[in-house]
């Protein structure tokens, strides 16, 4: 039985690396510092939330970074990895410490798990465009695109939940 729930996991991990992939490259709209903006973190945050910070990590983490390899943007993808990896990895985290806290009022503790998973997207990009890429200060020109991308993440990423906890999908994972 565990090696059922284990592989219907990484099923579920793995449709949800294709959603984070697609949502992604979809829509991109440029930023100035040569990378876009997208709906992908809708999708990272989902992804958190419905597997938990392991399965989930690896299903945001693999499917944004195929999408920075498919869309030409390879330099990107390692990065990429770890910073999707970890904004899943705290939204999964996060929700659960806050919705114990918050007495089951899961919409808000998602949003502020959200809103945390965004800040490590945002710090990430912008210190990784300022060092490696040495943009250095150029970088801040980013931040307000992967802040506008966060947003609308969050809210896209709470409202698809809201959705799957109504007919009660949510549960079954």
């Amino acid at each position: 039985m565990k090696s059922v729930l284990k592989l219907k996991r990484m099923v579920v991990a793995s449709m949800l690396a294709a959603l984070c992939c697609v949502a992604t490259m979809i829509v991109q709209v440029p930023s100035p510092t040569q990378g876009y903006m997208h709906l992908g973190d809708a999708m990272v945050l989902v992804s958190g939330w419905l597997l938990g910070p392991f399965w989930g990590a690896l299903a945001a983490g693999i499917g944004s970074a195929l999408a920075d390899i498919f869309s030409g943007y390879a330099l990107y993808a390692p990065i990429t990895f770890v910073i999707k990896a970890a904004m899943a990895a705290l939204s999964a985290i996060g929700y659960r410490l806050t919705v114990k806290w918050m007495s089951g009022l899961s919409v808000f503790a998602r949003l502020i798990s959200a809103v945390a998973a965004e800040i490590v997207m945002i710090i990430g990009y912008f210190a990784f465009e300022a060092t490696v890429i040495g943009y250095g200060w150029a970088a801040l020109a980013g931040v307000p695109g992967n802040a506008v991308q966060g947003a609308f993440g969050l809210i896209v990423g709470t409202v698809v939940m809201h959705v799957l906890d109504r007919i009660h999908l949510a549960d079954r994972f």
